[in-house]
């Protein structure tokens, strides 16, 4: 799994990291099931702090697309592909529509008016 981040960007590190997860995992190339490097490694990997990829993992985690086991470390859930690009599909809904001047309230309201 490469990952890499765009220092440049004004993206959050953390939101970053678990972009290029995510994304690796719409792509196939970490399968449910499959586990992550640790933590420490990403960081050195990345070059960025320890936490910035914990934080990361743990939005990650939150989302349905990592699971966190002890003794087993970090691994891909059941499902995650599916999910992972659903939500990047969402993030860039939620974006084009701030382009436009809606809020994400906005949009959970047009989803809702939808048959």
């Amino acid at each position: 799994m490469l990952l890499r981040l765009d220092t440049a960007s004004n993206r959050p590190l953390h939101e970053q990291v678990a972009g290029a997860i995510r994304r690796a995992v719409a792509e196939g190339e970490c399968e449910p099931g499959d586990r992550l490097p640790p933590a420490r490694d990403l960081s050195r990997a990345l070059d960025v702090n320890v936490n910035t990829v914990l934080r990361g993992l743990r939005a990650l985690r939150d989302e349905g697309v990592l699971e966190f086991r002890r003794g087993r470390g970090v691994t891909v859930a059941e499902g995650a592909g599916r999910r992972s690009e659903l939500l990047d599909r969402v993030s860039d809904l939620v974006a084009e529509a701030a382009r436009l001047g809606y809020s994400k309230s906005d949009v959970i309201d047009m989803i809702r008016e939808i048959p």
